[in-house]
């Protein structure tokens, strides 16, 4: 490629000494910056100047005493790919010249019908034209941040990777690496000292690996690395670790230092006809694995986890075809105003009516369609179905009597733009009043981004439905965060309410989220209430309203309406089985 401020190193390959004078008169004589031209003959002599030289620019003859026509072009061009080559030919034959364009020329001129600047010019053009399309090629297939080959060119290594082992049978690894907790330190410090940390350690992963190891950006904090010719678990594991350890010195950024961890998982590939979007989706599944086991650790993908692999995929593709067949059901779970024994609201709860497995839980699909994005239309599902149902619950009552129908709103729900419109929507479309709704978010999703977060819960309470901390207590840092987020309610998590069999620990925090939800105006429900000893310790605590199975476990609706005929108090629910509002 040129370099700014130097002279255009030409090759002229060109087998009339006559010809070759004349070009570099008129090369001479221009006014622009002069060219530095080497001369030779033969195609020969151009591959061994190509070897040993590098070029701006290649003239070429298309007759030659060693080739003829669009050889010589194509044997250059397979040398020297990313130098431009123009033709400099007396065969004025446009059929050629459209060929010879179409092969990789980036210029076709004919002797006697250009002069010096001319000729100057198409030279300048073609290396300034060239070097615009290896930017372009490189910005398509490298990430820009780090440099580092990107997803696209990573699956291409990998697709050839896998080719070469039909020649040499031998294994191959790929490698998924995650920074632990870049997300604190990309929003906590800003995204230039993330964005500097990431630069910096990609330069160290590639110092790490072999000379033939091809490491990749995939995305975010996200890495992956192939290396070739692997003899056994072993050296892949080496690898890992070399990885881990060239990641444990502290990174100096603007002063500071950062010590960082990495997770890594592993798969191991001794068949060429494995597919590359195979191999990383296992990585990818160790990789989580070893991030669920701690930090710094690194996971071989192995046989327990490729059946736990085949049956999240077997999910995502029955949750398709479930969407597309209207295969979801809503269980309800009442909530209980302790004081009264009456039913005070439901909790909507999504299953799956699979054609084969039967009734599933929403713990065996729910995290799958996170993390696919199917929780979008399955929770539009869910909000619209149970405010239906509540509307229709709410004309039977009348308009005395309190009543809510919560629905849980996922992570990937609150990132929805438009969500308090679809609510609203919602609302209108079903009959329900927005007073009864009770949108649930759980605390660790408003945590992670609690700015976002406040944004769209604010929409939604001016919308009138009242919002729900899910599994409240378990956040690290709830009381800061409650301070800021615009809330209406707490439910106490399962865990705490779960060991209230005495005064002890747990006792003392569901006291501390009652008392705080008093002083704040907010009301307090306990979730998982399984025993009556548990039911008492909240009355005592001054806990109002709980659910669980002590009570009931979820039900359909057909099944709760007929609780909801005789009223009656907690003792007479569980003498008689029978619930009331």
């Amino acid at each position: 490629m040129m370099r700014a401020g130097s002279d255009l190193r030409v090759l002229l390959v060109e087998d009339s000494r006559a010809d070759a004078h004349l070009v570099r008169l008129m090369l001479g004589g221009a006014d622009n910056p002069a060219c530095v031209m080497t001369y030779v003959s033969t195609l020969a002599d151009a591959r061994s100047a190509l070897r040993n030289h590098s070029f701006d620019c290649i003239l070429l003859d298309l007759t030659l005493p060693d080739a003829d026509r669009l050889e010589g072009l194509e044997q250059v061009r397979a040398l020297a790919p990313s130098v431009p080559v123009v033709v400099l030919t007396g065969h004025d034959d446009e059929q050629l010249a459209l060929t010879a364009l179409h092969e990789g020329a980036q210029d076709y001129l004919i002797k006697g019908q250009v002069d010096g600047a001319l000729l100057l010019r198409a030279i300048r053009y073609s290396v300034e034209r060239q070097r615009a399309e290896l930017e372009l090629a490189f910005q398509s297939t490298h990430d820009l941040l780090t440099g580092l080959p990107n997803r696209m060119l990573f699956i291409d290594r990998l697709g050839l990777g896998l080719a070469r082992m039909r020649r040499k049978p031998s294994m191959l690894a790929v490698m998924f690496l995650d920074i632990d907790g870049f997300k604190f330190i990309n929003d906590s410090l800003g995204h230039d000292t993330g964005d500097d940390l990431l630069r910096a350690v990609a330069v160290r992963i590639r110092e790490a690996l072999r000379p033939g190891d091809t490491v990749a950006r995939f995305g975010g904090d996200e890495f992956t690395i192939l290396s070739e010719e692997i003899g056994d678990a072993s050296e892949a594991i080496r690898i890992a670790d070399r990885l881990r350890a060239t990641l444990q010195p502290p990174f100096a950024l603007d002063g500071q230092e950062f010590f960082i961890t990495a997770s890594i998982g592993i798969v191991l590939a001794a068949d060429p006809d494995d597919r590359p979007e195979d191999l990383l989706r296992d990585a990818d599944a160790a990789m989580y694995q070893a991030k669920d086991r701690g930090k710094a650790r690194y996971e071989l993908f192995d046989e327990v986890m490729r059946v736990r692999v085949a049956r999240r995929i077997e999910t995502e593709s029955g949750l398709h075809r479930a969407i597309e067949n209207d295969e979801f059901t809503l269980l309800y779970q009442p909530e209980i105003d302790l004081t009264t024994g009456r039913v005070v609201g439901v909790e909507a709860l999504v299953s799956w009516q699979h054609a084969s497995r039967g009734l599933v839980g929403p713990s065996e699909f729910i995290p799958v369609a996170e993390e696919t994005g199917l929780i979008v239309p399955i929770g539009s599902w869910v909000l619209e179905e149970a405010c239906r149902q509540g509307a229709a619950w709410r004309s039977r009552m009348g308009p005395a009597g309190p009543f809510m129908m919560s629905v849980n709103l996922s992570a990937r729900q609150l990132l929805q733009p438009g969500l308090a419109a679809f609510v609203q929507s919602t609302l209108e479309s079903t009959g329900l009043a927005p007073s009864d709704l009770v949108l649930e978010v759980t605390e660790t999703v408003l945590i992670d981004d609690a700015d976002h977060a406040t944004k769209v819960l604010d929409e939604l309470r001016a919308v009138g439905v009242r919002v729900s901390i899910d599994d409240f207590g378990t956040g690290y840092a709830s009381l800061t965060y409650l301070r800021r987020l615009p809330v209406d309610i707490l439910k106490v998590d399962q865990t705490f309410v779960r060991g209230l069999v005495g005064e002890g620990v747990d006792a003392g925090i569901v006291q501390t989220i009652v008392e705080l939800g008093v002083r704040l105006g907010l009301t307090v429900i306990a979730e998982g209430v399984e025993h009556e000893i548990q039911a008492e310790w909240l009355k005592k605590l001054g806990c109002r309203i709980a659910q669980g199975f002590y009570f009931s476990v979820p039900v359909t609706s057909a099944e709760l309406e007929e609780k909801l005929l005789a009223p009656g108090d907690v003792s007479e629910v569980q003498s008689q089985g029978r619930l009331g509002f």
